[in-house]
């Protein structure tokens, strides 16, 4: 047997020297970002609460709020959501499904709604993604419960719907009562902490043991 740079080295069955394989590497194990601690928290009376048994109307509000506060405050789009319900007519389903050119431009000139053509008509496709899963699904939620993991969905949703990435789509599960991974480990895909997410997650769960309480 040779030793050859610190490691013994076997002789092959036809006389030449095999160099073993280095060890290959453990994958690091994924950690969440650091907790980010907001300056201001969101007052309890407005956190986004979770809708045990939401309509139609109440998905297509979740996932547009989700798709416009991405990228900016949760407080921002907060203090003009009551000028977005009123601008697409209570996120009725069936009638921003049929919303065209004209209803965009009134939408883009409506008071408190962010001018972004791109998600005001991205709305409208999702009303018609939402449309065509009840016909294929039956229902929103025999939707969200078909697929084996939240990978599997989440992949689904960025392919159906207009905006919906990661974080959107974990916001319109839980609001919605859907299953989800528990929030540490999802975060552990995060590049970074989302505080206002924590505070959605944190409520619910003070809710729900509150009336477990009370059983």
């Amino acid at each position: 047997m040779e030793y050859h740079g610190g490691r013994h080295l076997r002789p092959c069955t036809n006389g030449e020297t095999a160099i073993p394989k280095p060890a290959k590497k453990s994958a690091a194990k994924k950690t969440a970002p650091p907790v980010r601690v907001p300056k201001r928290p969101t007052p309890v009376d407005r956190i986004p609460r979770v809708i045990d048994d939401p309509t139609l109307s109440d998905h297509l509000a979740i996932i547009t709020r989700a798709v416009m506060q991405a990228g900016l405050s949760w407080a921002f789009i907060d203090a003009r959501w009551d000028d977005y319900v009123r601008a697409f007519e209570g996120f009725e389903v069936a009638r921003v499904a049929e919303y065209g050119e004209l209803d965009v431009e009134r939408l883009m000139q409506a008071d408190g709604v962010i001018r972004s053509r791109s998600k005001i008509e991205g709305t409208i496709r999702n009303a018609r993604a939402l449309l065509e899963i009840e016909r294929e699904f039956g229902s929103v939620r025999a939707y969200q419960t078909s697929f084996t993991d939240y990978d599997a969905i989440r992949r689904d949703t960025k392919t159906r719907f207009a905006y919906l990435g990661d974080l959107s789509t974990y916001y319109w599960l839980f609001r919605t009562g859907a299953p989800v991974p528990d929030l540490e480990e999802w975060m552990k895909g995060q590049e970074r902490d989302h505080p206002r997410m924590r505070e959605m997650v944190a409520l619910a769960g003070q809710s729900a043991a509150l009336t477990m309480r009370r059983c």
